[in-house]
C-alpha cells in the first residue's frame, strides 16, 4: 500500500482569511510583505531570525571603526621614538643658536676665569754651623754673598755693603740669617724679609753628633784640627802660599780643568804684593763652587813667637788685604806657619775670629827642593795614597817644587781608592 505523507498546506486553505478579500492584495504575489515570523512556506515553523539594527547604530560603528584606525595609524608612526633612549647629561658644545625644547637659546657670553697668581718666594731662616761662610751658604742656596748680606744688614749692621763697618767675614757660629733661595737681590725693589714666622731652616751638619768636627766657641779658643770625621769618603787636599809662588798659577788652573775641589791658604803679602799670587788668587775667586780660603797670616811668622795684639795685627792685616781680591773672607780658618801652635795662640786667634786651627794628617813635604832631600813626584803620589783616609787634610803648597806633576797621578789615585777631594767646609760638615 502506497506510502501517505502529510498533507499538504497552501496558506490560503480553508480557514484562513485572504488579505486579498480585506484590502484587494494577494500576498503571495506581494514579495515585500513578509511571512509571519516563524512560518516556514515549505518546512513548517522555523525560530524567528535576529532584526536588524536600526540605521542609527550602524553609522555610530563605523565612526568609532575610524576612530580606532586612525588611532593605529598614529601609533604607527610615533613607534620609531618610543624605542630611542632618554637623553643623558652628557657634557659637550652646543651648537650657538640651537634650541632646546623647542626654546632658541642665547649665545653664551665668554666667563673671565682670573688666573691662578704666581706663588711669591719666602723666606727661610738658616742656623750659622762651624765652616759657613757667606759664600759657602749662598752657592748652597743658589743666591749670592751680597743678597745675603742685604737681606740681613738689619738684623746684624757689619752686613751691610753701605756701610763703613761692612764686613762680611764676620759670620757668628749661631746667627740666624733670612734669605731667598734661588733669587739674587736687585738693588731696584729688592725683595725684603717681611714679618712672620720664618720658614724652618733646612738640616744642618750637627757637631755633636759622634765622629764630627766640633763647633769653635765664638770669641773662646781656636779649635785645633789635624783632620774631619773618619769613615767617610771625604779627602781635604789644601795648598798654602807663603815661600815660593812659581808654578801656583799652573796648580790652579790645573785644578779647575779637572774640577777638583781644595782650599787655599794664602798670606797676605804674597798674595797681594806679587803677581803670580794675585792671578792665583783670581782663579779663586772666579770659582767659588771649587775653593774654600783661610788665613796664613801676613808675612808668615810664628805665632809662637807673637803677642796676642801681634797675632791679632798678622790676621786682620792679611784679611783686610785678601778680601777684595778674594770677595769673601778668611774666616773661620786659620793656618798656622811652620804648623806652630800653643794655648796662648788658640786664645788669640779664636778672640780674632777665626774659630779653626786647621792643621793635617798627611804632609808632602813638597816645599823642599829634590837637591836638599825634598820628594820626587812620585814620592808625593806615593805617600799620600799610603796615608790618606776618609777624613784627611792633606797638606801641600802652591810652590811646591814637583807638585803640580804629582797631581794627576795623585787624584786618580784617590779616586780610585774611593776618596774624593773637597773643600775644608764640605770635610768638617761630615
Amino acid at each position: 500500500m502506497p506510502s501517505r505523507g502529510p498533507p499538504t498546506r497552501h496558506p490560503l486553505s480553508e480557514g484562513s482569511v485572504r488579505l486579498a478579500d480585506m484590502d484587494g492584495r494577494d500576498p503571495t504575489r506581494e514579495p515585500w510583505l513578509e511571512p509571519p515570523a516563524g512560518h516556514d512556506p515549505v518546512g513548517g515553523w522555523q525560530p524567528a531570525p535576529r532584526p536588524r539594527p536600526p540605521v542609527w547604530q550602524s553609522a555610530r560603528l563605523a565612526g568609532l571603526l575610524a576612530v580606532a584606525l586612525i588611532a593605529l595609524i598614529a601609533v604607527a608612526l610615533l613607534a620609531p621614538g618610543l624605542d630611542r633612549p632618554a637623553p643623558t647629561n652628557q657634557p659637550g658644545p652646543t651648537p650657538p643658536g640651537s634650541a632646546v625644547g623647542g626654546i632658541p637659546t642665547a649665545r653664551p657670553e665668554p666667563t673671565f676665569v682670573r688666573p691662578t697668581p704666581t706663588p711669591q718666594p719666602t723666606f727661610l731662616s738658616y742656623l750659622v754651623v762651624a765652616g759657613d761662610s757667606l759664600n759657602s751658604i749662598a752657592r748652597r742656596f743658589d743666591t749670592t754673598a751680597r743678597s745675603i748680606a742685604f737681606w740681613n744688614r738689619t738684623t746684624y749692621p757689619s752686613l751691610d755693603p753701605e756701610s763703613e763697618g761692612y764686613d762680611p767675614g764676620l759670620l757668628q757660629i749661631g746667627w740666624r740669617l733670612v734669605l731667598l733661595p734661588g733669587v739674587v737681590y736687585g738693588e731696584d725693589g729688592a725683595p725684603s724679609p717681611t714679618p712672620g714666622a720664618p720658614t724652618p731652616p733646612p738640616a744642618t751638619p750637627n757637631p755633636s753628633r759622634p765622629g764630627a768636627t766640633p763647633p769653635p766657641t765664638t770669641g773662646g779658643p781656636s779649635t785645633v784640627i789635624s783632620h774631619g770625621p773618619r769613615g767617610t769618603n771625604r779627602v781635604a787636599l789644601t795648598f798654602d802660599m807663603g815661600g815660593r809662588l812659581d808654578p801656583a798659577v799652573e796648580v790652579m788652573e790645573w785644578l779647575v780643568a779637572n774640577g777638583v775641589k781644595a782650599t787655599i791658604f794664602p798670606t797676605g803679602k804674597q798674595g797681594t804684593e806679587q803677581e803670580l799670587g794675585r792671578d792665583a788668587l783670581d782663579i779663586v775667586r772666579r770659582h767659588p763652587e771649587l775653593f774654600d780660603v783661610g788665613n796664613h797670616s801676613w808675612d808668615h811668622p810664628s805665632f809662637t813667637d807673637l803677642s796676642a795684639a801681634e797675632m791679632r795685627d798678622q790676621l786682620q792685616r792679611a784679611e783686610d788685604a785678601l778680601l777684595p781680591l778674594l770677595g769673601r773672607t778668611t774666616r773661620p780658618y786659620f793656618r798656622p806657619p811652620f804648623g806652630s801652635w800653643n794655648g796662648s795662640v788658640r786664645d788669640a786667634v779664636g778672640r780674632a775670629g777665626w774659630g779653626y786651627t786647621v792643621m793635617w794628617d798627611v804632609d808632602t813635604i813638597d816645599w823642599r827642593p829634590t837637591s836638599d832631600g825634598g820628594p820626587t813626584a812620585q814620592d808625593i803620589e806615593a805617600k799620600v795614597l799610603a796615608n790618606a783616609s776618609g777624613g784627611s787634610i792633606v797638606l801641600m803648597h802652591l810652590g811646591g817644587w814637583h807638585t803640580l806633576e804629582a797631581l794627576p797621578d795623585l787624584v786618580a789615585g784617590l779616586r780610585a781608592r774611593g776618596l774624593e777631594p773637597v773643600t775644608l767646609s764640605e770635610l768638617l760638615a761630615g
